[in-house]
Formats: C-alpha cells, sequence, structure tokens
C-alpha cells in the first residue's frame, strides 16, 4: 500500500520543480525567466543551508551504530540527491538553450571569455587592473599557510600553479621535479557578478576575467589548472534554552559559529580535474555526496542582476498597488476603522498607504499612548521601525517585540534591536524556547474619556518591499474582544504571565492546534461538510490525519498548498475528497486563510500567520484572527473562489507525488484577475 504521507524534502523540491517550470515557460517575459532561474538557485541555497542536515544527521547517526533506521535515510537522501541533479540539469538546459540566445536577441548576452575578440579582451584587462586586482587576494597553500576557510555560498578559483620551466628541469637526468601547489583566489562578492562590455555588448563572468589575468596573481609561475567552485554550508542556528538576558549575547555567538559550519554542498564544473576535486573534498572533510557537477555556471542565483536590466517590455507589464477607497477618502485611518473593520489584499493593495500609514500616524498623533509591535522580518530600510523610533522619540510607550531568532534576519533585528532600545523602546526578544512569528500590531488611543484599541493582524511580515512581491491579508478592527486578546498576547509577551485561551484570537502554541482539529472534526459531522484551506506548508501529521478522517466521513476538502505537502490526495477509502493545488506565478502566494461552512449554515474564517507545520503550531507563537464582518468575509471568498478556479498558474498534486498544470481553457489567471479587480475595487466601490 502506498505510504500515507509524503517525504518533507522530496515535496520542498517538488515546489523548485514548479518554479523552475516558469522559467521554461514560453509566456513568461524573458527577464523573468532570467529571475526564475535566480530563484530555483536561492531556493537550492536555502535549501542545502537548512533542510538537508536532518537527513545527513541521521544516515551519520546510523553510520556511529545508533537505532535509527538508516537505510530510510540513505534511500531518501539519494532520492534528493537525484532531484537536486534533475533541477541543475533543468536549469542549465533552458539557461543555455533559451535564456541566452533570447539574451543575444536583444543585444545583452553573457558573454564567456573564449567568445571574447581582442578588442573586448583587452577592455576586459583594462576593467581587472582598474576595478579587479586592487581587491583580489590570492592566497597560497604550503606548510606555511594552511588550507583557508571558504565561507559560505561563496564563489571560488582553485588555482593549480608551478615553476615555470628551465632548462635544467627539462633535462631528464638532472633537472629538479617542479611540484604543483594549490591557492584560492575568492570572488569579491562586494562586486557584481556579471562584468558589462563598455559598448553594452553583453556582460562577462567575473571569475572569467579573473582566471584570464591569474598571472598577474601569481607573477613568475606557471599556471596549470583553473577552475571555479562554490560552498554552501550548515547554517540553521540552534541557540539553546536560557534566559532571556542572554539571548541577543547567544545570537551573536551562534552567528559567529554558524560561519564555519560543515559543508553541505560543493558545487564544481561537470569536467574538473579529479586531483583538484579530490583536493578539495579532502582539505574540507567532504565526500562523494555532498558534491555536485553543473553544467555551465555555477550559482546562477547572480542572475537576479540581470533580471534588473530595464527591458520593460521583457518584463510583466507595471502594476501600481491601489490605496484603498476607503483609505484614499478619509486619510485618518483611526477614522477609517472607527466606522468599519479594514482588509488589505497585498500586492494588490499598498502596504505603504494602509500598514506604513497606519504606523506613521499613531507615531504623529497626540491621542495615541501606546504602540505595540512584533517584528519578524522588516526590510532593511525600513518605515516600520522608523515609525516606531519616532513615537517612542515622541514620548509614547512603545514595545517592540524583535525576534532575534528569525532565519537568516538574525544579525538584521539585533540591529534593529539596538536602534529602537536606543531610541527609548521597550524591546523583549519573546518566550524563550518559542519564536514569535504572529504579526501583530497594537495602538491604543485616547478617545474622549475612553481608551479604544486599535489593532492591525497580519499573513504576511511588516516588510515594505515584500509587500510588493508576496500576496498577504492585512486586517484592522477596533473590536474590543480582539483588542483585549492582543494586549493579553502582547503581556504574555513581554512579561510572566500565561493564558491559555484567548475570546477570539487562536493563539499558538497554547490552543491553536487543539482547536483547529475541533473544528475539522465539527465540520465533519455535517453531511455536507466543506472546509477550504489556503497556506504554505502542509506537513503535521496530526492534521493531516483530521483531514483524512474528515474526507473518509464524506466531508470535501479543497487545499491551496504553495510549497511542501506531505497529504497524499486522492486515496481510496482515505483522501479522495481532497484536493491539492499549489500556484506559482507572478507573485508570492503567502496568506493563510482557513474557511468552515456552507452558504445555508454559515462560514467561519480566520486568517494569520501560522502554516500547519509542528514547528508552527508546537514551536512558535502564532495567531489566528476571526474574520466576522459579511463584506469583508465576501472579499476573502472572493480570493479563495479565484484560487479554486485559477487554470493558469495552477498544479494540482497527484496521488503519485507529482504536480500537473491543471487542465483547461487557460481563462482564469489568479494574479492578473486580482489585479483587475483591485483596479476597479479602488475606483468604483467603497466596499471593504
Amino acid at each position: 500500500m502506498a505510504r500515507k504521507y509524503f517525504d518533507n524534502a522530496l515535496s520542498w523540491l517538488a515546489f523548485a520543480r514548479r518554479v523552475a517550470a516558469q522559467a521554461e515557460n514560453e509566456n513568461t517575459p524573458l527577464l523573468e525567466r532570467v529571475n526564475y532561474l535566480a530563484i530555483v538557485s536561492e531556493l537550492l541555497d536555502e535549501f542545502f543551508q537548512v533542510r538537508i542536515a536532518g537527513l545527513e544527521e541521521r544516515q551519520e547517526a546510523g553510520m556511529r551504530g545508533l537505532p535509527v533506521e538508516t537505510g530510510g535515510a540513505r534511500r531518501l537522501l539519494a532520492e534528493v540527491r537525484a532531484g537536486v541533479e534533475e533541477i541543475y540539469a533543468r536549469q542549465s538546459e533552458v539557461f543555455r538553450g533559451v535564456i541566452q540566445p533570447a539574451l543575444r536577441e536583444i543585444g545583452k548576452p553573457i558573454r564567456l571569455w573564449d567568445s571574447l575578440d581582442e578588442r573586448d579582451r583587452k577592455i576586459m584587462g583594462d576593467v581587472f587592473h582598474q576595478q579587479l586586482f586592487p581587491v583580489l587576494t590570492p592566497l597560497a597553500v604550503d606548510p606555511a599557510h594552511p588550507f583557508p576557510f571558504i565561507s559560505n555560498l561563496s564563489l571560488n578559483l582553485a588555482v593549480m600553479v608551478r615553476e615555470p620551466a628551465s632548462p635544467a628541469s627539462a633535462d631528464p637526468a638532472g633537472g629538479a621535479e617542479r611540484t604543483e601547489r594549490f591557492a584560492r583566489v575568492k570572488v569579491p562578492p562586494v562586486l557584481r557578478r556579471f562584468v558589462e562590455l563598455p559598448d553594452g555588448d553583453g556582460h562577462v563572468p567575473l571569475e572569467q576575467v579573473i582566471t584570464a589575468h591569474l598571472d598577474e596573481l601569481f607573477p613568475g609561475l606557471e599556471i596549470t589548472r583553473c577552475h571555479p567552485f562554490r560552498v554552501t554550508r550548515y547554517n540553521d542556528l540552534e541557540v539553546p534554552d536560557m534566559q532571556v538576558d542572554d539571548l541577543m549575547e547567544a545570537i551573536r555567538s551562534e552567528l559567529g559559529r554558524s560561519r564555519f559550519g560543515r559543508v553541505a554542498r560543493l558545487e564544481v564544473e561537470r569536467d574538473i580535474d579529479p586531483d583538484v576535486l579530490e583536493l578539495l573534498m579532502r582539505e574540507m572533510e567532504i565526500e562523494d555526496r555532498h558534491v555536485y557537477r553543473v553544467s555551465g555556471l555555477i550559482g546562477l542565483g547572480s542572475l537576479s542582476s540581470q533580471a534588473g536590466m530595464d527591458f520593460p517590455k521583457h518584463r510583466w507589464p507595471p502594476f501600481q498597488p491601489v490605496t484603498p477607497l476607503r483609505v484614499a477618502a478619509g486619510r485618518d485611518l483611526f477614522e477609517v476603522i472607527r466606522r468599519g473593520d479594514l482588509l488589505v489584499h497585498h500586492p494588490y493593495e499598498s502596504f505603504a498607504a494602509t500598514t506604513g500609514e497606519f504606523l506613521r500616524q499613531a507615531a504623529d498623533d497626540p491621542q495615541v499612548l501606546a504602540v505595540k509591535q512584533t517584528l519578524y522580518r522588516a526590510s532593511p530600510d525600513s518605515s516600520i521601525v522608523s515609525s516606531l523610533i519616532a513615537a517612542a522619540e515622541r514620548g509614547k510607550q512603545v514595545v517592540a517585540l524583535v525576534e532575534l531568532k528569525a532565519r537568516f534576519e538574525e544579525a538584521r533585528n539585533i540591529e534593529r534591536a539596538v536602534a529602537l532600545e536606543d531610541a527609548g523602546a521597550h524591546v523583549v526578544y519573546g518566550l524563550v524556547g518559542l519564536k514569535t512569528h504572529a504579526k501583530l500590531c497594537l495602538v491604543v488611543r485616547r478617545e474622549g474619556s475612553e481608551l479604544v484599541r486599535y489593532v492591525h493582524t497580519s499573513t504576511g511580515n511588516y516588510n515594505e518591499r515584500t509587500a510588493r512581491l508576496y500576496e498577504d491579508i492585512g486586517f484592522f478592527t477596533r473590536d474590543p474582544e480582539i483588542g483585549a486578546d492582543v494586549s493579553e498576547l502582547f503581556n504574555h509577551l513581554t512579561g510572566y504571565g500565561s493564558r491559555r485561551s484567548y475570546g477570539k484570537l487562536l493563539v499558538a502554541p497554547a490552543e491553536l492546534r487543539d482547536r483547529l482539529l475541533e473544528m475539522i472534526e465539527e465540520e465533519s459531522s455535517h453531511e455536507d461538510g466543506h472546509i477550504v484551506a489556503k497556506m504554505n506548508s502542509l506537513v503535521d501529521q496530526p492534521m493531516i490525519d483530521a483531514l483524512y478522517r474528515a474526507s473518509q466521513a464524506g466531508t470535501r476538502i479543497d487545499l491551496i498548498v504553495r510549497g511542501i505537502c506531505r497529504l497524499r490526495p486522492g486515496m481510496a477509502g482515505l483522501s479522495e475528497n481532497i484536493t491539492v493545488r499549489s500556484i506559482v506565478g507572478r507573485f508570492l502566494e503567502h496568506s493563510r486563510i482557513v474557511r468552515f461552512g456552507r452558504p445555508d449554515r454559515g462560514f467561519t474564517y480566520y486568517i494569520g500567520s501560522a502554516d500547519w507545520m509542528p514547528r508552527n503550531l508546537d514551536r512558535r507563537v502564532e495567531s489566528l484572527t476571526p474574520i466576522e464582518d459579511p463584506a469583508l468575509q465576501e472579499r476573502l471568498e472572493e480570493i479563495l473562489d479565484l484560487c479554486r478556479a485559477d487554470d493558469h498558474l495552477s498544479w494540482l498534486l497527484q496521488a503519485d507525488g507529482s504536480y500537473a498544470r491543471r487542465g483547461g481553457a487557460g481563462e482564469v489567471d489568479l494574479h492578473q484577475s486580482l489585479m483587475e479587480r483591485a483596479l476597479r475595487r479602488s475606483s468604483l466601490s467603497g466596499a471593504g
């Protein structure tokens, strides 16, 4: 019998393949295809830094004789490797066969050194002397110079050198043997990967410009071999439970340690010299399973710079997020929210004009007494952080819960925490042993003789940059019960109190899992039960088992899961009433919405920050907020309906784990439809 659950890593790789398919899609504009190639490489970087470590540890535990099932780990690692190599092959094929010729047609090809004429080579020589040579540092390896540390995600050149031949060495009887020596040259990450030719006739990879001039880095020596290579290290921070007072220092210490994580992947050219590869593997203490041979350029994530070239007709048509009519008509956002709850849909509706403006007005408003805010991933030049600093400097009570353990944001969040503290804000780092992933903002405002709580909650981060690319839902309310719940939650996060349940919010880890399980069971008790859930990942086994039971009871279940999905749909007697679709397109589907019910019984809607994963339900502070206003429920229903109707961007998960493009006339493009509706709504309607 087929297994009931798909594997996390293989499901994640299936998502990477769906992204790669966007680069292969001839209907995708050229520079967007280039960008998708870069995104796939960045996804693989994260995969090896974070997700592959657990499988490696399971296999190595078995090698040490620990009681674990190693055959499964070994077999799974082999499947993962095959999946990664397939993605590499698809990337290389589309880059060489499609992207390069198309870039050549618009006059911006990536020019390899061998294709340059003497004039272009002379120009690149000038670039080398003026811009590259001063920042390059050749590092020799000999008894006085140990093998250098190779930093995470760095592109390097493995160079073999030797003394030039002399008359004595040419004499077999008396010449001294010429010993080859190894040296490493790091391709400077501070420089753009692709160097533009001055006449605009394309770009040359930086490492090839350096390779062509190695004789100037090693004067008097003969260059025998040179191969680019790239290293990926495990980089998932593990901070032990400890006192909150020590947390910032612990993160700083762990950041320093993580730089020296073990090598998870070594990327090399497919035709690399075996002796050079053996040397790299020996010095970095890695095995064959860590080595990936790549056809063509290594590290295609740097193609993101090429995707930004100024060719508008080769990009998606520009879309400017609209300002909701209610917000545009009433500039005082507190007045807008007093008149009724407000729901905004990013990136179709402007983050800056809604969430950003809400925080700015809160900082300026003399009636605002306090602002409390969670920060997980903010943009580098965050207006949200600037507003919090301004509010603190104006004497308001500002509390910022900065999650120092947000993956890949640790160093930046430390800087934000220090800046907020310097401005006089109260900065806390959440609960020991838990990440705070909930997206919440609470503003306390004096209105007459009352103190009124205004709440903003969201499915996405307080990040202006990603809000133009990530699809998310934001919700504003002055509902007294929700305001009280959010106040209690902030008190729990900043103090010592503990609360098991809340009035309207569903909060993890206290009760979210239990309440979702209860609602699934309750819906399955109806003959016409129907559940619709949209999320990024579905991993948690108890949640999947509850959906299986609901399917067996006859409940119709429509799941919209962008990334990892362990649930196996379409299995007779288990999940034949469950469909799973993944939507991949211009914007990154990121909102989490769950809906229970039927029109005749009424609907229950929640939005929030939690995927259905053990880490979200058990090891993070998360919150789901009910949406009760009928007009806003209609907005959510519109989104879910369009997701299910889309036959342009959707992939359907099959019972064997593969994904198939949804068949149809291609008449419903989710993202295009939502852009058009946002434009119409902003000019024609004042609803929601």
